[in-house]
This record gives C-alpha cells, sequence and structure tokens, in this order.
C-alpha cells in the first residue's frame, strides 16, 4: 500500500465522477476554481443538490468565507448561462471541507493518512459494521486502518461511508470546573478553593 498523498489539482478530483451531470459541472467549475486558486475536493450531485467541496491547494490553509461567496457567484452564474449543463430544478451548495472531511475517493484517503477516521461499513461487510482509528496506508482499492494496536485492511468497495474525526481535546473531570483567577492569588479550581 502507498502512502502518498496522491496527486492534486484535477486529477485529485477524477476519483469522483460519477455521472454525465458531474462530469459536465467539473469541466465547468474547474478553470473558476483555478482562477481562485482552490481546488475541486468533491463533488456530488444527488437529488437535485449540487455539492461542491472546495480546498486550497496543499491544504495547509483554510478556504474563507469571502472565497466561498464569491465561488458561489460564479458557479451559480455559469450554471445559469449554460443552463444545460444541469436539467431541471436543482439547488448548489459551496463549502470547505472543514475539520471532519468526508472520505469517498481513493485521493481522499490517500490524503488523511496518520489521522484519525471513522468508517461505516455496508451491511454485507459483516458483523462489526462500524469502525474507528488511525489511517495508516491506503491504495486504489483498500484501506488499513490501525484500531487499538491493531492493523484492518479494509475494501474501500464495502465503505459506505467515511470521515475524519477532530478531536477537541480532553475533556474535564467530572466535578471540576475551569479554574479561576482570584484577587489574591493564582487560579483555583473548585476543589482547591475549599
Amino acid at each position: 500500500m502507498s502512502e502518498a498523498n496522491g496527486p492534486s489539482g484535477p486529477e485529485r478530483a477524477a476519483g469522483m465522477i460519477e455521472s454525465p451531470v458531474v462530469e459536465r459541472v467539473a469541466r465547468l467549475v474547474r478553470p473558476i476554481l483555478d482562477d481562485l486558486h482552490l481546488e475541486l475536493y468533491d463533488l456530488e450531485y444527488t437529488g437535485g443538490v449540487v455539492r461542491l467541496t472546495a480546498d486550497k491547494p496543499g491544504g495547509e490553509e483554510h478556504v474563507t468565507l469571502d472565497e466561498l461567496a464569491l465561488l458561489t457567484r460564479l458557479v451559480n452564474r455559469e450554471l445559469v448561462h449554460h443552463e444545460g449543463v444541469v436539467a431541471g430544478n436543482y439547488s448548489v451548495e459551496v463549502s470547505s471541507p472543514g475539520l471532519e472531511r468526508n472520505l469517498r475517493t481513493p485521493v481522499h484517503f490517500a490524503g488523511a493518512i496518520g489521522e484519525l477516521v471513522q468508517v461505516r461499513l455496508a451491511p454485507f461487510a459483516g458483523d462489526e459494521r462500524r469502525l474507528q482509528g488511525t489511517l495508516v496506508a491506503s491504495d486504489e482499492h483498500n484501506i488499513e486502518i490501525e484500531i487499538e494496536g491493531e492493523r484492518r485492511v479494509v475494501a474501500q468497495t464495502s465503505i459506505e461511508r467515511a470521515r475524519t474525526v477532530f478531536v477537541w481535546g480532553p475533556a474535564p473531570k467530572p466535578g471540576k470546573g475551569p479554574a479561576k483567577k482570584t484577587a489574591d492569588g493564582p487560579a483555583r479550581t473548585k476543589e482547591s478553593a475549599r
């Protein structure tokens, strides 16, 4: 299994083409994304909704709300101008991947190596349907997750849904509140103030 981050730009999005509508929308939005120095992270068309997810190349910076607003306006304008791209009534949702990213393509998984992931397997995959662990390897067909010291290989075709998991940090101990600063001394917890 390869641990490389995989290709970026248009090649990165290539694994997501699922329908002629998605392919047409992808061709239309790529020049817009290039002009805004963004890349296509994901693109879906389901239930009359075009969901476009854009990211900064390399993932080092975050996409700003202003960039998303501009991208939304430009994509909507192009879709109206090229009315045959999406037939019938539809809506457009534009977003950035966020802290917890959906993982749908081999490129998505390759980019998440080393991160904590949560995977829900399809019913045919066996008894244990929910897995959470560190993604340690990925290739075009399988991912490898380390769960409590054991590695498990999972076929991408058996994955119903997957995403990265953001860990917010340790929770405070029960019964202990946040430290409070007093006028006459250092910060104290509820316990040390008694």
